[in-house]
């Protein structure tokens, strides 16, 4: 078995395998567990052979590019498999001590592998109808995940969900439509290098313009992003943390790819409007989170914030600020992940996200407290974590563009986002909870299972820690992605010249 399709491989036959045992509960947990290990581990020898001997191409079936399937890793694409096996391990820890019984017979663990399935098949695919196949199977399972348990707030927030993912896939599969009629083929090398020989520069722009719609939306950015902070805080929080921490980056991992790889042709019409979209997705994002009180919107709406700083680095086109952008794409799936299964655990204490219902968690759970700071921290760009590097690599490369308003409003977003860190620490962690003698959690929800959580908790932390402590090897890896990214010819070269 060839390892680009390994990390696809495992997930399905985990999850089939789980949904055969659906009657047996312990057996759906194990196997989410030792399901997430194994694509962890195959991501891990996928990244490391990239990353010693350069790209891994595998032609589907025998057929040579670009007449058949083709998956191709380039550095980028291992980083990205390897943050899903680590999210997804994670998602199954977390998911150990707190999905209900009933989840669980309703198919939580399959949907889970299926989600991790599309989510690596969208990394690897070299081709570009078969990412709008695997952001399908994406929808299908996180639309399934997101209804789990029927609520009526799941319920509203799975239809404005669905409705604008819907819109952007057939938008997606217009702009691919139109893409074969010019060129005649769907394999991503091959489009670039066909894409110049188009006369009709303008239908160009208009297709890439329809890219940029069709991935926005999936990536949250504006004006497009209100269904995110509308749905994510109505499932299960670890269904909300897996989310958080790999949906939208799928998106902006797809505008990566496609603006440049293949849509370089005209960087002044195209970019720019990056450089808006980015400005305004910072905005408005750490702008909702300012206004809200409720732990899991907070973090939603600065999902899209986030998702600002990384399409910024996309859109100065600059050598450092590609870098910048893969670099805090690393740091935010970790961070949101952390932050969204540290809602959980205050959850499960207290039996609210509400954060005038909080309070006390400091006294009564300071490791808790401490698990939160660092994340927190991080998200708002403190020394020494991971988001301080991430943050300082984009706004540097905004200054040496000169770029001036856009890298203001980076700077302003930064500071705000510190405020609603230090809104959330002062209600949930350092007042005293409302309405008890003691000043603690009143503890309405149970603590079964709260040691897998902590785990799961401590664990990204760590990976937060690290990549902040560890910022030159990291960033080395972001210049060698940020490089292939500027550099298709090799991309290219490496996708056609391989045999089947």
């Amino acid at each position: 078995m060839s390892l680009a399709v390994a990390p696809i491989l495992v997930p399905l036959f985990f999850g089939a395998l789980s949904l055969a045992l659906w009657r047996y509960r312990i057996a759906q947990r194990v196997l989410g567990l030792v399901g997430t290990l194994v694509l962890l581990a195959v991501a891990i020898r996928l990244f490391q052979v990239v990353h010693a001997e350069g790209m891994v191409v595998l032609h589907m079936g025998g057929w040579a590019a670009p007449l058949g399937i083709t998956l191709a890793v380039d550095m980028l694409g291992a980083i990205m498999v390897v943050l899903t096996g680590i999210t997804g391990l994670a998602i199954a820890l977390f998911s150990m001590g707190d999905t209900p019984e009933r989840h669980e017979h309703f198919g939580y663990y399959p949907l889970m592998h299926l989600l991790l399935a599309g989510v690596a098949g969208s990394f690897v695919t070299g081709d570009i109808f078969n990412l709008y196949v695997w952001f399908e199977v994406m929808l299908i399972a996180s639309f399934a995940l997101l209804t789990l348990g029927g609520e009526r707030a799941q319920m509203e927030g799975a239809i404005k969900y669905v409705t604008l993912n819907l819109f952007s896939s057939a938008i997606f599969l217009s702009a691919v439509g139109i893409l074969y009629g010019l060129l005649g083929t769907l394999n991503m090398a091959d489009i670039a290098q066909k894409i110049d020989q188009v006369e009709n520069t303008a239908m160009i722009n208009v297709v890439a313009v329809m890219f940029m719609v069709a991935f926005g939306i999936k990536a949250s950015a504006f004006p497009l992003f209100f269904w995110l902070p509308a749905s994510y805080h109505t499932p299960l929080v670890g269904v909300s943390a897996l989310f958080a921490g790999l949906l939208t980056k799928v998106g902006v991992y797809a505008l990566f790819r496609m603006f440049t790889i293949v849509f370089d042709h005209d960087v002044a019409y195209t970019h720019e409007i990056l450089v808006w979209v980015a400005g305004l997705t910072m905005l408005s994002g750490v702008l909702g989170a300012a206004a809200q009180y409720e732990f899991r919107r907070i973090l939603s709406f600065h999902i899209v914030s986030q998702i600002g700083y990384m399409i910024l680095g996309l859109a100065l086109y600059t050598p450092l600020a590609i870098i910048g952008g893969v670099f805090y794409i690393m740091h935010h799936i970790i961070v949101k992940t952390t932050l969204f299964l540290v809602s959980g655990v205050t959850y499960r204490i207290a039996g609210t996200h509400e954060l005038k219902d909080l309070g006390g968690f400091f006294r009564s759970r300071p490791m808790l407290s401490v698990l939160f700071l660092i994340p927190a921290f991080s998200l708002a760009g403190m020394p020494p974590l991971s988001g301080f590097f991430a943050k300082f690599i984009v706004i540097r490369a905004g200054v040496e563009a000169e770029a001036w308003g856009v890298t203001a409003v980076a700077l302003l977003v930064g500071l705000l986002t510190l405020y609603s860190m230090t809104k959330i620490w002062a209600e949930v962690f350092w007042k005293a909870a409302p309405d008890t003698e003691s000043g603690e959690p009143a503890g309405q929800g149970s603590t079964v299972g709260l040691g897998w959580m902590y785990t799961a908790i401590a664990g990204l932390a760590a990976c937060t820690v690290f990549i902040g402590l560890n910022g030159e090897p990291i960033y080395a890896l972001a210049e060698t992605a940020a490089d292939q990214l500027l550099n298709p010819d090799r991309y290219i070269r490496a996708v056609l010249e391989a045999r089947p």
